[in-house]
Formats: structure tokens, sequence, C-alpha cells
């Protein structure tokens, strides 16, 4: 998922409020007080549209007020969720979902329909969803997607209201994980179709989740409230959640010391890096890893970097040891690979950090094939975030140290920042990603297809992809895993990214609030999420 979720950057924090009433006669017995717990998003959710939604910020959102089929728990394993049920053919190909007795927000009942459409929906090539290819497991998906096949032809369909049926092109044991992810989520058909910005305004967003949007003051506030159409309402605590969306690290801190917020720091925000040993000292940072990467995204397409050579040298020549030791300070791990510890191909990596002398050998050796004598003006783009800034002005200095090379620095609004990455405008641009599932081909999947939805980086490579489509055939663990890591070579030879580091998440929060759940994968969910009184 793009941190920028999956690539994204986030921020959040929450507040107790108590307003306590009387009845109004005597010996009246005071009612139960709200629960109320104030977050903070980093940034403006760009939407609530599961079909269309490839950040953690708007996945914050997405996963409080909408439910796929499954659901992680507390205990980390998938639970039923949309579906109540589901069975599995012998070769493991077709999966029967039951749909479950539940209602929409708006009171509409949740069919089968509804997750046919939306699968469909975020096929259409008309939809351009950049998280489309999530959805290729199933038969079909990737020619509708591709313009080259029909809708009709994608293997899921709802045989009744109640009853789901979806064939798979391979067989995917992660499969019931999978549809736990936003894009497996459904839509409201007769919504989406009735209003084009049916997502972007609080009135208009209907969702199945434990929660239902009640304001959203663009680039202030959004809340959400305990959506009483929710078929387990009961286990619901939560009574409302108030999102801030302050950009200012020490801003968002300094409300949690003020207890005005209930949380600070990951997985919606960061705390900030000067901040960390103190409160490590203080004995209430929390910190985990987490399945995520932090890179850099060349453009293969903009000039010097089309080079490969060039690409390694500047991947080559900065020191992820002292980013991670002395400007991080939470535990990162430097990344010589893409693919995360949980899920390593090659627990070793794929190059030498800080390897200078081949930097420079790389530097010289590129420049010389693209026959010039100087390089062009270089600019790296970033998301609004103080610890973005720092990192990359420390790699700027030293990229000017080790290489020679001047870098000009440019900070962008998240919304803007992941347009112009999209749309290629960009030289080096900042990236991370969060794992959907816990598995290698998620991370190497976004660089399957040149133009594929989340690649940005214009880069393709035939070998490659024949490498992750032989990979999805071979039943055995440890050919697959050989297989991928052919795949992850291939990647760090040509280094369209620049891996940098791996992600741990770190924050603070209320020692009275329970049960938010974190996910190995980084993503929040306050389903099961309680505030107890001080």
């Amino acid at each position: 998922m793009y941190m920028m979720k999956k690539s994204v950057f986030l921020a959040l924090s929450s507040v107790l409020v108590f307003g306590g009433m009387m009845t109004g006669y005597e010996g009246a017995v005071q009612a139960a007080e709200p629960k109320v717990l104030r977050m903070n998003l980093h940034s403006e959710p760009p939407t609530a549209d599961p079909g269309i939604a490839e950040d953690t910020t708007s996945g914050t959102i997405i996963t409080a007020i909408f439910e796929g089929l499954t659901r992680l728990g507390k205990d980390g394993k998938v639970h039923p969720a949309a579906a109540e049920s589901y069975t599995v053919s012998k070769d493991g190909k077709t999966y029967t979902f039951k749909i479950r007795e539940a209602k929409w927000s708006n009171g509409d009942p949740v069919t089968a329909n509804d997750f046919e459409y939306a699968w469909k929906r975020a096929l259409d090539p008309k939809t351009a969803s950049n998280y489309a290819y999530q959805l290729y497991y199933v038969k079909g998906a990737e020619d509708f997607n591709k313009g080259i096949g029909k809708a009709g032809d994608v293997g899921v369909k709802a045989i009744d209201d109640k009853t789901l049926k979806v064939e798979l092109t391979n067989p995917t044991p992660f499969f019931p994980e999978l549809v736990a992810f936003k894009t497996y989520f459904p839509v409201n058909k007769k919504v989406v179709e009735g209003n084009k910005k049916w997502a972007d305004e609080a009135k208009t967003v209907v969702g199945n989740g434990p929660f239902k949007m009640e304001t959203w003051e663009h680039k202030s506030n959004l809340t959400v409230v305990k959506n009483e159409k929710y078929w387990d309402k009961a286990n619901v605590k939560l009574d409302k959640i108030e999102f801030t969306m302050i950009e200012d690290e020490n801003t968002e801190l300094s409300m949690f010391d003020n207890d005005e917020l209930d949380w600070a720091g990951a997985p919606t925000s960061a705390l900030p890096i000067d901040a960390l040993p103190a409160l490590r000292e203080a004995g209430i940072l929390k910190t985990q890893p987490i399945a995520g990467t932090y890179f850099y995204r060349f453009n293969t397409e903009q000039a010097p970097f089309t080079n490969a050579k060039i690409r390694k040298a500047f991947a080559y020549a900065i020191n992820r040891e002292s980013i991670t030791a002395d400007i991080l300070q939470a535990g990162q791990v430097p990344a010589t690979g893409f693919v995360p510890p949980s899920v390593a191909l090659n627990k070793d990596g794929y190059f030498k950090d800080n390897d200078l002398e081949v930097a420079k050998k790389l530097l010289v050796e590129g420049m010389k094939e693209e026959g010039i004598s100087k390089l062009p003006p270089i600019t790296l783009i970033y998301n609004t975030s103080e610890g973005h800034k720092k990192i990359a002005k420390e790699i700027q200095d030293q990229w000017k140290k080790n290489l020679g090379v001047d870098i000009k620095l440019e900070n962008k609004e998240w919304k803007v920042y992941l347009e112009d990455v999209h749309q290629g405008n960009y030289q080096i641009a900042r990236g991370g990603w969060l794992g959907d599932f816990n598995d290698p081909i998620n991370f190497l999947e976004m660089f399957q297809e040149q133009d594929g939805g989340n690649n940005d980086t214009r880069w393709g490579n035939s070998k490659y992809k024949e490498l992750l489509n032989q990979s999805a055939l071979e039943q055995d663990p440890e050919k697959r895993k050989a297989i991928l890591m052919q795949a992850e070579q291939i990647l760090m030879d040509e280094m369209p990214i620049m891996p940098i580091y791996f992600y741990t998440q770190s924050w603070v929060q209320n020692e009275n609030l329970k049960d938010v759940v974190i996910d190995g994968l980084g993503a929040i969910d306050f389903k099961y999420a309680d505030l107890t009184k001080k």
C-alpha cells in the first residue's frame, strides 16, 4: 500500500471527551458517558472510495467505515466479516462466500451483488484504479483491466443475494486475508452511480463498516460515529472518533502532552525525531517493526536516471546506517533490498551500503555511456513531513560529499505529490510501501508492469515479469522463493528504486486506550478499540 500507504504518510491522535448527563428527576442515574477518541491524520485523505484509494491515510478512514468479506481480528488472524462463512474447492481455485444479513449505513441490504459490482468497477479501465492489480488473482481480472477482456469473463459472480462465487487463476492460499484489503471492499451501486463525487463528502459517503462518516471539513477535521446499522455493533465500543489534520509533528506531540490527543505518531503520522530519545527514556515510546520499506524512486524516463549505472551510483553512495542510527533513532533497519525482513528472500541484501568506491566508478561509466561530462540539474521531491525533510537533507549532503552532485529539494503537499509522481513529473521521489499482505509478491508485483498502477518509475523488464508469472504457478514454497529471489536480484541490478530502510512504527498513546489493532503490515483498525475512564 502506498505510504505516501502504502507510500504514504499519515498521522493519528485521540482524546477522551466526557459529556456526562443527568436525567431530569431526583435520584436519576447518570447516563453512560460517550466514548470519543480524538486522533490526528497527518494529511487530508485523498478519497473515501475503497475502489480507488491507494494510501494509508485514506485506508485508515475506509477501514473504519467499510468492511470486506473478512477482517483481521485482535489476534492478528482472519475472521469472517461481511461473509459469515466460505468454502474452498479441492483445487483451491474456487471460493464460495456466504454473505451475512447486514445493512449499508443508509439502510440498504448488503448483498453479494455489491461485491461483484465493486470488484468489476475497480477493474474497469475507466475507473483508473491504481490498485486494480490486487484483483488479478481473480480469473479474467487482468485481461478486463487491460482492455482485452470482458467484465462478464471476470471470475466473480453473485449467484444470489447471499452467495458470492469467486474463481481464481491459480490457487492463492492467502486469498482469505487478501479480501480483507480495501480494494476488495463492496460499494453501494445506487450510491456510486447516483453521484460521481459520492466519496468526497460526509453526507454522501455510504459504508457497511463499524463506523459511519459524520463530518468532513476538508484539510481540517473529519469525524466518524458508531454505525447503528452495523451487524456487529454490539462489539463496537467507541461512540465517535474525531480526526484532526495537522501536518506538524511537534504540534501533534504537544497536543498529546496537553491531554488533547490520545495518540501521537505512527501509523497515521510520525513523532518528531528529536523527541524520540526522551520518549524512550520516559518509558512511553511504543515501537514495532512492520512489513514496509522506505525508498526513493527514480524516473527512468528522465535524464540522467535513464541509465542503470547512474541510478546504482546514487543508491550505493549513501550511508543508510547513519540515517537509521543518527537521524531516525527508532530501530529502523538499513535496507539493501526491497522485500522487508518479515518475508525476506535474501536476508543479506543485494549490495553493500555506503560503497563509495563502486558508486564513483559506476557514475563515471554511466555518464560515459550517456555521452555527458556533466549531470543535468536534479530535483528530489518529498511530501510534507519533518522526517522526510531530514532524511532528504542528509542524503542531499551525502550525495554532495560522496559524488560531488548538487541536488535541489522540493517539498509538496500530499495530494499534489501523489499526482506528480503518478504523472511522472519528477526525477527522484520519496516512496514508501507497507505490505497489503505478508508475502514477497506484494512488494515485487508493484514493478511487474511498466505502466502498472503503483510503479511510477516507468521501468519494466521482461525477465522480471516472466519470473513473477512463473512464481504464481509454483506450488513448492522453496522453489517459489528461489524464483522470487531471482526477480528481486533483477530489481536491485536495475535499481529503478533505491531502498533506504525497513520501517518500524513508533507512537505514544493514552494508557486508558485499549485494543486499537495495528497489524504486522502497519494498518490500523478501531473496530475493537475502547476508552476506559481515567
